[in-house]
């Protein structure tokens, strides 16, 4: 009997683990996130950068991602920049109000103006999202500071 039940037991195990393997896929890193509408990828992008939220970043942005970010000393990041930033700063919530304001949209993009008000400042930033197959990928991020 008690080979019977560490039998079963073995072969439970055996199946969670496979059909957790399963779910992950191969060479899976991170989670997936849905990103199937605009909105949602909007959405995830807004938790990604001021909740601290880790999962699916490298699914969010597209392969040509890149951010600006004006002021005195003008800058470009690209995508395995910000990418890296975003990694580190899990779990990190910002102390702001967020806004979003749609600015243009269409069936394959959309421009979004996102403004974080902080205490001292306030940073808008214009997003680009662009659906790339099944999903939307952000492609493009302008930040300004006032």
């Amino acid at each position: 009997m008690k080979t019977l039940v560490k039998t079963f037991a073995a072969a439970a195990l055996i199946a969670v683990s496979t059909f957790a393997m399963a779910a992950e896929g191969p060479g899976s890193k991170s989670a997936n996130v849905n990103l199937f509408t605009a909105d949602l990828a909007l959405g995830h992008y807004i938790a990604v950068t001021t909740e601290g939220e880790s999962a699916g970043v490298e699914q969010l942005f597209a392969e040509d991602f890149s951010q600006k970010v004006q002021s005195a000393n003008a800058k470009t990041n690209s995508r395995n920049e910000v990418v890296k930033y975003l990694k580190k700063q899990k779990g990190e919530k910002l102390n702001c109000m967020v806004t979003t304001d749609i600015i243009e949209e269409s069936a394959d993009y959309r421009i979004a103006k996102v403004t974080l008000k902080f205490e001292d400042f306030t940073k808008t930033d214009l997003v680009t999202l662009v659906r790339e197959g099944n999903d939307w990928k952000v492609s493009g991020s302008i930040n300004a500071y006032k």
